[in-house]
């Protein structure tokens, strides 16, 4: 029996985990980003993985890092210099996604990195991640402050 094509969602699912790994490494090492990016297409398989999202992604956390960070920080129950760098990044990917990244239902924002966090984080990593998106979200995917009709 011939398998399923898989979907545009596995290929977008796979990039946010590579954009972990890549901003994992970034924030342990503090390589170039240019250079993590082209050592992670050179070493790993991108056949099945959105590359434009993964190098989007890893830009625009790395550049914006300070702005998410303030962004994130409200809706935190400890001092951000308490996170684990994993719950860090997963937190980081997703707040560029809620704030950046409209066409993406927040829920589907919240359920990627929650399901990063079960891979990846603390044991109950997930429900922290899943908590602090969750009331963020609430604010800045408001409907009454955001209306598909208006440009940014």
């Amino acid at each position: 029996m011939p398998s399923k094509p898989e979907s545009k969602f596995e290929f977008r699912r796979r990039a946010r985990r590579r954009a972990l790994q890549a901003l994992y490494q970034w924030h342990l090492t503090g390589m170039d980003v240019g250079a993590i990016l082209a050592q992670f297409r050179e070493e790993q398989d991108f056949s099945n993985v959105d590359t434009e999202l993964f190098a989007t992604l890893v830009r625009k956390v790395t550049v914006g890092q300070s702005d998410i960070d303030e962004k994130i920080e409200p809706y935190l129950d400890r001092p951000l210099a308490q996170l684990d760098i994993i719950e860090h990044v997963i937190l980081s990917i997703a707040t560029y996604e809620l704030l950046h990244s409209m066409e993406v239902p927040h829920q589907v924002v919240i359920d990627e990195a929650v399901n990063l966090a079960k891979q990846f984080g603390a044991e109950q990593g997930h429900s922290f991640i899943n908590g602090v998106l969750d009331k963020a979200a609430k604010e800045w995917r408001d409907p009454a402050n955001f209306s598909p009709f208006t440009s940014a």
